[in-house]
């Protein structure tokens, strides 16, 4: 419960918690955005293959999906704002360790380290908000920092594109000024926690969630090109198994453990589970289209890290510009419509950027999909990621930020790993423009029918369900 009154978005004390929590959420997306960009001259730097950048994508976000619920339980339970604070100072750390790695397997350790940084880090920005301001300006300032983060975000491929061009290392390296710029803004911000969390830490949870992702994504990363991973085929189907009894006993385990990290209980709202699916498959949908998007433009269409980052600015530009309207649309009149209408907005804009050609022209092949992809986001990201906080007990805000973004980075961390074995891409392919051209072609499919399975189950998951009436409010 909160130790001050709420905050509103009209005070100055509520304005600067925002922008601490929009410039710690911004400096992970900033860094997600900077990894992508970066591969190609990772690679071409360590000469690495394509197994080994995929790891470097999915090492991040293996141990941010697999302990971000324990950073979310961690926050409730000791304190959201003093477990934030530590998730900024590992953050800062280990990206200058990344950015000092010698070899590709050092690299890889290091990004996995990060990983544990920001999954102390990332739940706690939204369950600040969740349970530092009044209830009638929740969403108002989840919109703000959906629209604000785009902002940031919109900054991260020009920032990351201009510091990859001269050394790839210096894109990690801008996160520890980003850090102590959150540091200072954090600091009279108040703490707010479970009053009545109780009992000690769930580690059975702790180890088996990321054991699990682990072996997915070993068995997916491998799947297509066995050799690439050690083992082989029989190490592939070993990790497949491994991630399979291991999910089964992380539920078992939630299910009796006397102080589970993850409340099962939280899933018997209708809401709350299928917003989670939903978030799986579009998520999954944005990883992807993302990914293969940066690859596509300096692979094939020959850009520049630079040109390729400042691409995709008009995305970010327009969530700036329209998330925190859609948020308060969706808080008026539900979430329902708004999440629809932007998941089939976002599909149609995957499938036109799949049409293309090698050498785009980009104020007609690439800028109108772009934009359509923006103003599809801008509705549906606001909704989406209020109704997964607002549909979950307040005292488990932590829990229920942890879980969307879990929920979210294993759909990264999925797609990254299955598909390039979808699309028949492995090896040094990632290197060969035709082949990434028909890669990039099928993938913006695979993205697209990803966000109309989200639509589908939003339409069913969320049936007369209204968000929470503002305090005060005769709605």
């Amino acid at each position: 419960m909160p130790t001050a009154p709420p905050l509103t978005l009209s005070s100055a004390a509520g304005r600067r918690l925002l922008a601490a929590c929009v410039a710690g959420s911004g400096m992970v997306f900033l860094d997600g955005t900077i990894a992508n960009v970066a591969l190609p001259r990772i690679g071409q730097d360590m000469h690495a293959s394509l197994a080994q950048l995929q790891w470097v994508i999915n090492a991040y976000t293996l141990t941010l999906a697999g302990l971000i619920i324990v950073g979310g339980s961690l926050g409730d339970r000791l304190g959201r704002k003093r477990v934030y604070v530590w998730g900024v100072w590992a953050f800062a750390l280990a990206s200058a360790a990344v950015a000092a790695s010698p070899t590709a397997g050092l690299l890889i350790a290091a990004r996995l380290v990060q990983g544990v940084a920001a999954a102390l880090l990332t739940p706690g920005s939204l369950a600040i908000l969740q349970s530092s301001f009044a209830q009638g300006d929740r969403l108002r300032a989840i919109g703000a920092w959906s629209g604000m983060l785009g902002a940031a975000t919109a900054a991260g491929p020009v920032v990351g594109g201009f510091f990859v061009s001269i050394d790839w290392r210096l894109g990690f390296l801008i996160n520890v000024p980003l850090a102590l710029l959150v540091l200072w803004l954090l600091r009279p911000a108040p703490e707010t926690r479970d009053e009545g969390a109780a009992g000690g830490l769930d580690v059975p949870g702790m180890l088996l969630a990321p054991t699990a992702l682990a072996g997915l994504t070993w068995a997916l990363t491998g799947w297509g090109d066995p050799a690439s991973v050690p083992g082989g085929r029989t190490g592939v189907l070993a990790a497949a198994g491994v991630a399979a009894l291991a999910a089964v006993a992380f539920v078992l385990a939630e299910r009796r453990g006397a102080h589970p990290m993850l409340p099962l209980s939280i899933f018997s709202s209708r809401a709350f589970s299928a917003v989670n699916l939903a978030t799986l498959f579009v998520y999954a949908g944005f990883t992807g289209a993302g990914l293969f998007l940066t690859l596509f433009l300096q692979t094939t269409a020959g850009y520049s890290p630079l040109a390729a980052g400042a691409a995709t600015v008009p995305v970010s530009l327009v969530m700036l510009g329209l998330s925190g309207y859609f948020g308060g649309v969706a808080n008026r009149r539900g979430p329902r419509g708004p999440m629809v209408a932007g998941m089939l907005t976002v599909a149609a804009a995957f499938l036109w950027l799949g049409f293309a050609p090698s050498r785009p022209d980009y104020p007609v092949h690439l800028l109108p999909p772009l934009l359509l992809q923006g103003l599809g986001m801008s509705l549906l990201v606001s909704p989406l990621t209020g109704v997964a906080l607002a549909a979950a007990p307040e005292r488990y805000s932590g829990i229920a930020s942890g879980v969307s973004n879990a929920v979210s980075r294993t759909a990264g961390l999925i797609a990254v790993a299955a598909l390039p074995l979808l699309v028949g891409l492995s090896g040094a392919l990632y290197a060969q423009p035709a082949a990434v051209a028909r890669a990039f072609s099928s993938t913006m499919a695979w993205c697209a029918g990803a966000l109309v399975v989200g639509a589908a189950i939003t339409l069913w998951g969320l049936r007369g369900y209204r968000a929470p009436a503002p305090e005060g409010s005769d709605a």
